[in-house]
């Protein structure tokens, strides 16, 4: 997993609530279990028509959001079922980080297994960025420090759980924070056959 310790880039404003996971990646799409390849389809039914062409009305379609890797939206976040797809999409296409009141939590939980950064802020403060990324604006969020920094240099401060926060900076997913207790399986292991060789 890719480490994330800052990233600037532009916000994409999405004003919308209650965003589900079949929104975000239609069920057509769940076929493939790999991670790539799926940004095509993020919000697929909002960006294409029934032809397959990219529709003039939806932000993510628009320059410079086309390029956009915050996302600004609305609360409720990740609804609906618990496909880790949606996550895969949004990483694909570019999104490194969330911004929104709040999030479905199998959704959020998914967003840091895969490298994904979602913040949650009151509500105030998201229409304040929501209106400086209509704006066309640049941010800068700093996980280290746990800020986000606006043209105007105002600065947000965000909270997040330490753990999530420490494997976000190293780049750990599940399986490297297992990996990382390689010797102690290992030692474990040969405990286990020297004890009760029949077993293996």
């Amino acid at each position: 997993m890719e480490k994330f310790t800052s990233l600037k880039g532009i916000a994409a404003p999405l004003r919308m609530i209650n965003v589900d996971t079949d929104m975000i990646i239609p069920k057509q799409f769940l076929k493939t279990i790999k991670r790539s390849g799926l940004g095509k389809n993020l919000f697929y039914e909002l960006r294409y028509d029934l032809q397959g062409n990219l529709k003039n009305d939806f932000i993510l379609n628009w320059d410079p959001y086309k390029s956009a890797n915050i996302l600004i939206t609305g609360e409720n976040f990740g609804c609906g079922s618990s496909r880790e797809h949606a996550p895969w999409s949004l990483l694909d296409f570019g999104i490194r980080c969330i911004i929104a009141p709040s999030f479905a939590d199998i959704f959020y939980n998914n967003c840091f297994k895969n490298g994904i950064l979602p913040i949650k802020l009151e509500q105030v403060n998201v229409d304040h960025l929501m209106n400086k990324a209509e704006n066309k604006e640049s941010l800068i969020i700093n996980l280290e420090e746990q800020f986000i920094i606006d043209e105007d240099n105002k600065s947000i401060s965000f909270k997040i759980d330490h753990f999530r926060k420490k494997c976000l900076l190293e780049g750990l997913d599940d399986i490297a924070l297992t990996l990382k207790k390689d010797n102690k399986i290992d030692s474990f292991e040969k405990n286990l056959h020297n004890s009760f060789p029949w077993i293996v």
